[in-house]
């Protein structure tokens, strides 16, 4: 049967020349045979041997070129095919026997094969044979001649094409590879990280690289693979070189001409300063490439080798186009890098250059630019002296990320900080914010909140619109988010007609820490917020002390675990630590007398600080005291309730709970019969608490009550 492999040259052959036959023949090799043609010459000067195979007679002729392709003497052939085969690798002999066959059995002309010889010394050698095969008119094959002649040159040279044609797709496959990783690169740093990583070394096929910038009239190098020794760098530091110092990477910009260098006695003889570099990091051979985009060199590439001695052709090609692929990248990052300092320029300009000094704590600002290029976003942050020692505390976000975010920011910024300095309270300071934006010639809205503090009391006053609410880390190590009631976000608060902002009363305890921030701390493309707020809340639990160090650890920390590639403005308000071994702790709400959840806000406030305590105990006492108390001043007064919840130090421990109104009438307690439906509050307060009473005040009054702790 026919064989269907592959030939070494990649070719499928036609019909195979047998070597050993069917009938024996005398050999045609002996004198008195057939004499040479001009066509046996012309064949032998092209290395061809001659045979003629008389199929009817058994006859079977070899000139003496064929009897070399075999390595046989004229005495070694008997004219005998099967002595052929003697020769051939016996899995080639039966595929060349069956092949003839099957050529012969379908008629087939012209055959044309490779096979493998063993020479006199036991190598093997590749030969190729092809012949015609003649037929009589009744298509009998009667008689076959061909040539025969040694395929090693040849399938050498084959070997070398498919070798070279590999390489090329292999150079190819790196050109395009690199293009590739460089097209994903950003900054500058992003495109030395491409070169200097072992996949850069491998595309280029170097063991060592350098990168230098032009940076005026100096060449700078922005990237190394290899360091030289400290001792070498203090010699003669090449980091900073002046372009006309003679050195092979200014002289490629100046020249704007590749050169390669095969030898390092080349190398050092032409860059005599290179000789002590060369010798301690084993450089043999070196490329020197210009890096030019659009008709400017921007700087050179230096490419190293230890055991390189010639660059060929291909290897120059290669070289010079991945060059070309890293100067327009790096001019690309370049631009890249030019914007985004532009950008953060701009941005911090419009943030405040100084924050003053504050009275009984301290503050920490952060701002981290989270996007790219030009974009610039609408965080800010602000820090405000008010009258009365107290300060004013701002973050807050404009909707965007461009030049026209960034310069509405600017002029909120200082238009609320003109509100809070002329004294209006916080609901009002918002108000005016969110119709000031409203003014504006935009559809652009913001975020924001503003406290009111007064670290001497701990009373803070806050007025959130549609912003995140406030995280504080209380003295205990416990970290919660304070409930601050808000409203639509500036702008659209007063195109719906409701900017009239409710405020919250809190109580910063000394040396509790809160954090107010941009949603860029709490948000990740595919993260669920939730997440994330869990995320800031554990970040913000597990930090240091120190609110300097705090910010640091909150700003700077891992971009998948705290925010996302946004920006992010930060504030943190320390309070000091009061004197005394235990600091009076306090809490203060307000419940407004048109807000719903006001009471639920009220009693997570109540838990928020008992728990804070450790006095969980009184929880449901103290929540059903609080309600009797509001509910009284909200049904029987004009206006809301100021409700405070302090723990007391001293020899006598104890819970206070005041509820202040702006009502004059004193409250009475009733003995309300069997199937009253009022007047059981007061006896409810004797009943839960220590011990209670009434205080007149200037305008309204203070009803309180206490619960005493174990000593």
């Amino acid at each position: 049967m026919a064989n269907t492999s592959r030939s070494p040259d990649g070719h499928d052959p036609e019909i195979t020349l047998p070597v050993s036959a069917r009938a024996p023949s005398p050999s045609s090799g002996s004198p008195g045979d057939t004499e040479p043609t001009a066509a046996n010459d012309r064949l032998a000067l092209n290395g061809m041997g001659s045979f003629d195979w008389d199929l009817d007679k058994g006859t079977y002729h070899l000139d003496d070129v064929g009897l070399e392709v075999f390595d046989l003497r004229a005495d070694e052939f008997d004219g005998v095919p099967a002595s052929l085969s003697a020769r051939v690798l016996p899995t080639d002999s039966e595929r060349l026997d069956n092949a003839v066959s099957l050529a012969l059995r379908e008629g087939h002309l012209t055959f044309a094969s490779y096979f493998r010889l063993v020479c006199r010394d036991g190598t093997l050698r590749w030969a190729h044979t092809q012949g015609r095969i003649l037929r009589d008119p009744q298509a009998h094959p009667y008689r076959i001649v061909g040539i025969v002649r040694n395929a090693e040159e040849e399938l050498a040279h084959a070997e070398g094409m498919r070798t070279l044609a590999a390489d090329r797709r292999r150079q190819t496959d790196s050109v395009r590879a690199t293009t590739e990783a460089l097209a994903r690169a950003i900054t500058v740093r992003d495109v030395t990280n491409v070169l200097t990583d072992s996949e850069g070394l491998r595309r280029f096929g170097a063991d060592g690289l350098a990168l230098g910038l032009v940076d005026g009239d100096v060449m700078r190098l922005v990237a190394v693979t290899e360091q030289p020794s400290a001792e070498l760098r203090a010699r003669d530091d090449l980091s900073l070189t002046h372009l006309e110092d003679g050195l092979p990477l200014s002289e490629a910009v100046l020249t704007r001409r590749a050169r390669f260098v095969g030898t390092r006695e080349e190398l050092t003889t032409r860059y005599p300063r290179l000789l002590p570099y060369a010798e301690e990091m084993g450089i043999e051979a070196a490329a020197f490439l210009p890096l030019a985009a659009q008709a400017r060199t921007i700087g050179a590439l230096g490419l190293f080798y230890r055991g390189r001695h010639h660059f060929s052709t291909e290897d120059r090609n290669i070289c010079i186009a991945l060059s070309s692929a890293v100067a327009q990248s790096l001019q690309r990052a370049m631009l890249f890098d030019q914007e985004r300092e532009f950008a953060t320029t701009l941005q911090t300009t419009m943030l405040p250059r100084r924050i003053p000094e504050i009275n009984g704590g301290e503050v920490a600002v952060r701002y981290r630019a989270g996007r790219s290029g030009r974009e610039v976003g609408g965080d800010w942050y602000d820090v405000i002296p008010l009258p009365g020692r107290r300060v004013g505390l701002v973050v807050g976000d404009v909707e965007g990320h461009d030049s026209h975010a960034a310069a509405i920011m600017g002029q909120l910024r200082i238009a609320l900080r003109a509100y809070a300095t002329e004294g209006h309270t916080p609901a009002t300071v918002m108000a005016r914010a969110s119709r000031f934006l409203a003014d504006l010639d935009t559809e652009r809205s913001a975020t924001c909140i503003y406290v009111d503090a007064d670290l001497e009391t701990g009373t803070l006053r806050m007025v959130r619109a549609g912003h995140l609410e406030p995280l504080v880390r209380h003295s205990t190590g416990r970290t919660g988010w304070a409930g601050v009631r808000g409203g639509l976000p500036l702008g659209l608060a007063t195109v719906f007609g409701q900017d009239g902002y409710p405020e919250t009363r809190l109580d910063l305890n000394p040396a509790d820490t809160m954090l107010l921030c941009t949603d860029g701390m709490v948000e990740h493309p595919g993260r669920d917020i939730a997440d994330g707020i869990e995320a800031l809340a554990a970040a913000m639990r597990a930090g240091p002390l120190g609110t300097e160090a705090l910010a640091d650890h909150l700003c700077g920390g891992d971009p998948s675990r705290l925010g996302s590639s946004d920006d992010v403005a930060l504030l943190l308000l320390h309070r000091a630590a009061g004197p005394g071994a235990r600091a009076t702790r306090q809490m203060t709400q307000h419940v407004h007398q048109a807000d719903p959840e006001g009471l639920a806000e009220t009693r997570a406030m109540l838990r928020q600080a008992l728990a804070a305590w450790g006095a969980t105990d009184f929880a449901s006492d103290v929540e059903l005291t609080a309600d009797e108390l509001i509910t009284n001043a909200l049904v029987h007064t004009d206006g809301g309730a100021l409700l405070t919840i302090e723990l007391r130090a001293g020899t006598a421990p104890c819970i206070r709970l005041e509820v202040q109104d702006r009502s004059s009438v004193l409250p009475r307690r009733r003995t309300p019969g069997e199937t009253a439906t009022s007047g059981r509050g007061l006896l409810l307060v004797d009943a839960l608490s220590g011990s209670w009473g009434v205080e007149p005040l200037g305008s309204g009054k203070n009803v309180w009550c206490e619960f005493p702790l174990a000593v």
